[in-house]
C-alpha cells in the first residue's frame, strides 16, 4: 500500500495513493473534452476506454521524497475539442481540487492522450 503521509500537530495523517487516483478521476471527468481514462496494454499497443469502475487504472499516483504529488493521467479525448484547451482545464481543475481535497502540494501532473472518440 503507498501512501501519502502528512503531519499535523494532532498527529499524523496517512491517505492512500488509490483514494487520490479515484478522487482525480472523478475530476477528471467532469472536465469538458474528456470521454474517459485510458487503459494501455503496453504488450499488445491497445488502448481501451475505461469505465467508471475502472477509472484509477488509467491514473498513477506517486509522492516525492519532498512530499509532493506526482500525478499521471491516461485520457481519451472527444473528437473536435482542443486537446491543449482540455489539457489545461483538467491541469488547473486537478491541481486545485487536489491541493485542497488532500492538503498536499502537487509537484507535477502529466497527461498522455491515447486516443480520440466521437460522441454522440
Amino acid at each position: 500500500m503507498k501512501a501519502s503521509l502528512m503531519n499535523t500537530s494532532m498527529g499524523n495523517i496517512s491517505i492512500d495513493n488509490e483514494v487520490i487516483a479515484q478522487y482525480a478521476g472523478s475530476v477528471a471527468m467532469e472536465v469538458i473534452g474528456i470521454v474517459g481514462m485510458a487503459n494501455v496494454n503496453m504488450k499488445d499497443g491497445l488502448v481501451r476506454l475505461l469505465g467508471l469502475d475502472d477509472m484509477t487504472r488509467g491514473i498513477s499516483v506517486s509522492i516525492s521524497s519532498n512530499h509532493k504529488l506526482k500525478i499521471d493521467f491516461h485520457v481519451i479525448v472527444a473528437y473536435g475539442v482542443s486537446i491543449s484547451a482540455v489539457s489545461e482545464n483538467l491541469v488547473d481543475s486537478v491541481k486545485y481540487k487536489i491541493e485542497e481535497f488532500t492538503g498536499l502540494e502537487i509537484e507535477k501532473i502529466n497527461i498522455f492522450i491515447e486516443g480520440v472518440r466521437v460522441i454522440d
